[in-house]
Formats: C-alpha cells, sequence, structure tokens
C-alpha cells in the first residue's frame, strides 16, 4: 500500500509474472493525496541487450523510484520506453527515462502535446506535493505496429482504439505476456473519459486472437485468465447498452448518475465514482443522437 505523504515513497516492489518480466502493480484507488497517483500498473522486461519499460507511472518521482526499483533486479541499463495511451498515470513519469527512447503511438504522441500540461496540472490539484517537479515529456518516436525481434524476446505491437483514440498493447510471443495497459481492467470500474465504446468492445474481442499466458491489465491484479476482459468488455457494453436507453426514455443527467449497476459490478472498487464521470463524459452524445432531426415544413 502507497506510504504517507510524508514519505513520498511509492514503495514500488516488482512483481515477476514470467521469466525477466515485471509488474508494478497499483492500488484500486481514485487518485488521492494518500496514494501519491500510484492507482496503475507498470512493467518491465529484461533482455540481452537491456530493459524495456511499459509505462512510467503519474510523477517524475514515481519514475525516478520504478528506476531505482529496476536497478535491484538487474544493472542492464533501460534501453527503452513505450506509453501504452495518453493518460496521466501511464506517462508522468517519462522524464526519469528522458535519456532513453520513449515510444507511442502518432496519435498518443499528439494527444500527450496537446494535452500534457493540463494533464499535469489536474494531478497536482489531486495528489499534491507527490507531484513536485513533474512536468510532461512528450515521447520522442513512433510506434510501427508489428514484430520486433530485440534482445532475445519477439514482441508484437498492436494498435487499437477505444479506451482512448490509440491504445498500444505489447505482447511478447517470447514469454506469453500481454502488456494491456488501459484496454482491459481486472476487479475495478473501468475510466471512460476519453472512450469510445463500439471500438473498445472491438478491441476485447480482438483479444481472443492474443494467445496470452499472462495479462498485465492497466489497473488489478495480473492474471492468467481471459475473465478480465471479459469482465471490461461486459461493463462497457453495459455503459453502452443504459446510456441508449435512458437517452431514448428521456433521462436527465441528473436522474441518471443515480442508476443501480447490476449485481455483478457492484463490488468493482470506486464503481460509484467511475459511473459518474462516464454519465458526465459520454450520455451528452448519447442524448444528442436520441434527439429526433427536426422536419422540414
Amino acid at each position: 500500500m502507497a506510504s504517507p505523504v510524508s514519505a513520498m515513497d511509492y514503495q514500488l516492489v516488482p512483481q515477476a509474472v514470467a521469466k525477466d518480466t515485471y509488474a508494478f502493480v497499483g492500488l484500486v484507488e481514485d487518485f488521492t493525496p494518500g496514494n501519491g497517483g500510484n492507482i496503475v500498473n507498470t512493467g518491465f522486461v529484461v533482455t540481452d541487450r537491456g530493459v524495456i519499460v511499459i509505462d512510467t507511472g503519474p510523477s517524475l518521482r514515481y519514475g525516478k523510484q520504478m528506476r531505482t526499483a529496476i536497478s535491484r533486479v538487474t544493472d542492464k541499463p533501460v534501453v527503452q520506453v513505450y506509453n501504452t495511451h495518453l493518460h496521466p498515470d501511464h506517462f508522468l513519469g517519462n522524464q526519469a527515462f528522458k535519456d532513453v527512447s520513449i515510444l507511442a503511438l502518432e496519435k498518443t504522441i499528439a494527444g500527450i502535446r496537446a494535452h500534457g500540461d493540463r494533464f499535469a496540472d489536474n494531478l497536482y490539484h489531486l495528489v499534491d506535493g507527490w507531484m513536485q517537479g513533474t512536468q510532461p515529456q512528450v515521447p520522442s518516436g513512433v510506434v510501427i505496429p508489428g514484430t520486433w525481434e530485440f534482445g532475445g524476446h519477439k514482441f508484437r505491437f498492436i494498435e487499437r482504439a477505444g479506451h482512448t483514440d490509440a491504445d498500444l498493447l505489447i505482447f511478447d510471443e517470447t514469454t506469453g505476456v500481454l502488456f494491456a495497459g488501459d484496454a482491459v481492467f481486472n476487479g475495478r470500474a473501468p475510466t471512460t473519459p476519453h472512450a469510445d465504446l463500439d471500438s473498445w468492445v472491438e478491441t476485447l474481442e480482438s483479444l481472443s486472437n492474443v494467445p496470452f499466458d499472462v495479462l498485465i491489465p492497466g489497473h488489478g491484479p495480473v492474471v492468467t485468465t481471459r475473465d478480465s476482459i471479459q469482465q471490461t468488455k461486459h461493463y462497457v457494453e453495459w455503459l453502452q447498452a443504459t446510456f441508449r436507453k435512458a437517452a431514448n426514455e428521456g433521462v436527465d443527467m441528473a436522474e441518471l448518475m443515480f442508476y443501480e449497476p447490476p449485481r455483478e459490478f457492484q463490488t468493482l472498487p470506486v464503481l460509484r465514482s467511475e459511473f459518474q464521470r462516464s454519465v458526465s463524459h459520454l450520455y451528452p452524445s448519447f442524448e444528442a443522437s436520441a434527439i429526433p432531426l427536426a422536419q422540414p415544413r
């Protein structure tokens, strides 16, 4: 669990999930000054030619502590960093790795460039002093989807969308580990500030073609089954159906905020707050599509 604010220590402990492959598993909470934003999963792979890092966490402090934790596992240098998407808890630690190549999908880079300052300001308000010195570090290179053999590993870079307009999933075919980013949540209500629900469902369905042995979700415990993919898919489909039905029935946003979720989701942490944020993010577009077009006289 995260330390008190006074300690400013994320207490990052690498969890071995496969040979030479590790995850830092965050809390299933909202951002608070108590957790410093350590609600995200990041990870790294130790290859014969150096360390590959996947996502860098919510702050410069996290990135530095992540790098220190990696050095306790291996003396090999970090040689490359990947940001899976544009949300701040996944890239605001980039400053700690600015001496190496940081790569992301083209739309992710554009989003970080356009909105990075605003994202950082928001986290300053949410987690306070943990963010000291943190500024957005825009990735320096574009990920090309496809396979890449490096240091005894064969990585497959998968470009999808849905959680955001550009979601990078990284499948290490050598170890069977899939870094799914926020395309998949496990045991936590998904976040939706930039979501396209149709595309997200398509992305989750496409994962049936990825023969992983271990899945590292963007949030929640590491898993070896496909249950978290189905859970995320069911939740996204429920949001979609609920918002469409409510809009067609003329339900206003204030009333929808207090809808009761189905029993299968009621044990998910931060369900109420994430559902209400989803209403705010997504429902206006459902309302707009439900308004009949004016007929010419």
